[in-house]
């Protein structure tokens, strides 16, 4: 008698899902899009500083100072610390920066930069990490800190020889250059006002004319942080620090010591960022108060790039160039960029219509259409208003990217060795 067994089933192979687009694929089609938005906001409002070389190097200059801090923020914060003290660092790296300037020429103003920085960070370690002070409450403290002691200091230094306790003497700055023959050639393109080619060549001759070393570095250390931080044994036991330290103690990874030096090289990345400020061909010095918040936009930055080393880098180039488009051509260019960022939003409205995210959609469209009314409503946007167009545009960014955040799982909780015992 046959037995009939049935046969096995057989699983149908699974459709292949489609591939993933690149992270930097993405950063490149997104750059292009603003790119084009910004040409047609050009062309259409005649604001061709907009895309001018000059507004971009302006921007180079003013976006590094942030990008500094935002770095600073961001090997704090992996490492579980936050740092909310980043601006007191950066007031510190400044009087630093131009204490050593003074003495011993501009090199000397970057380390003292950084060391003066990395001291605030010691402390903010001392207290968050030995003491478990709460992480806002130290971060507060050490940015009074700072400015009670740099004045204190600018007083006992600077007011002999300047005659002014609130600023330095006129410091000695770095050289700047141009990356050659490719400055010159996208120069020419520049000129022949093609739209958008010419578009394209004066934001990239920004970025490749009247760079200074510290440009250099700035660009530099953001895919170093990231090899560091995400390739390297070093990187992944001070991220697992930032979420699960007891996990990571059990693993025999001494926390405090990792810790400790996330944040002390936080606060030398934001004395750096005050020796950005220091150096700068405009101003050449130090002066009370010239951080100007930028250590707390720097901290926006970084969380607008969801703690990431890339991410990071938009959100200070996004800063730093509406702050070069104010400081360049005034309220007449940031109105215009109101007309761009209702473009931008009716161009989101449509991308979620099409992702069939209605609501999102409506939001976009309607804060489009908003933003054109108030572009077509006034002629120019009020100076008071223009010069804090960088605080509003950090305050817009964050709201909008606030459901996409991830951050650190363990940031801002407090630790005690021996907790996984």
């Amino acid at each position: 008698m046959t037995t009939l067994t049935s046969a096995p089933a057989t699983v149908p192979p699974a459709a292949p899902k489609g591939r993933r687009m690149p992270p930097w694929l993405r950063a490149v089609i997104v750059v292009v899009i603003g790119v084009l938005i910004l040409s047609v906001t050009a062309t259409l409002t005649n604001q061709l500083q907009l895309t001018s070389r000059g507004t971009m190097q302006a921007a180079v200059l003013l976006a590094l100072p942030i990008l500094f801090a935002a770095l600073g923020g961001l090997w704090s914060e992996r490492a579980g610390v936050i740092n909310i003290g980043l601006e007191g660092m950066m007031v510190l790296g400044t009087w630093g920066a131009a204490w050593a300037g003074y003495n011993w020429g501009p090199w000397a103003a970057v380390i003292g930069g950084m060391v003066f920085g990395a001291l605030g960070g010691v402390l903010h370690a001392i207290a968050t990490v030995t003491f478990n002070v709460n992480h806002i409450v130290s971060g507060v403290a050490i940015t009074l800190l700072g400015l009670g002691i740099t004045k204190y200091l600018s007083t006992l230094v600077f007011l002999p020889i300047s005659h002014n306790p609130r600023q330095s003497p006129l410091l000695e700055g770095f050289e700047t250059f141009s990356v050659q023959p490719l400055a010159n050639g996208l120069l020419a393109v520049e000129n022949q006002q093609i739209a958008p080619l010419s578009d394209f060549a004066g934001l990239i001759g920004g970025l490749v004319s009247g760079l200074t070393p510290l440009a250099v570095i700035g660009f530099a250390l953001v895919p170093i942080s990231y090899l560091v931080l995400w390739r390297t044994r070093f990187g992944l036991r001070l991220r697992s620090c930032g979420e699960n330290p007891v996990a990571a103690e059990s693993l025999g990874v001494h926390v405090f010591t990792y810790k400790y030096a996330a944040v002390v090289i936080s606060g030398g990345l934001a004395g750096l960022g005050g020796a950005a400020l220091t150096l700068n061909p405009g101003q050449l010095g130090y002066l009370e108060g010239q951080t100007g918040g930028r250590g707390y936009i720097g901290l926006a930055a970084m969380i607008f790039g969801n703690w990431r080393p890339s991410g990071l880098l938009g959100g200070a180039a996004l800063f730093g160039y509406v702050d070069g488009v104010q400081l360049r051509a005034g309220g007449e260019a940031v109105h215009a960029l109101l007309y761009g960022a209702s473009i931008l939003a009716v161009g989101l409205a449509l991308l979620w219509v099409v992702r069939r995210q209605w609501k999102t959609a409506v939001f976009a469209a309607v804060a489009g259409a908003v933003v054109y009314a108030i572009y077509f409503t006034i002629d120019t946007v009020p100076r008071e208003f223009a010069t804090y167009a960088p605080q509003l545009v950090t305050l817009l960014v964050l709201a909008a990217a606030s459901q996409r955040l991830r951050p650190p799982a363990a940031a801002g909780v407090e630790y005690r060795r021996g907790e996984g015992d």
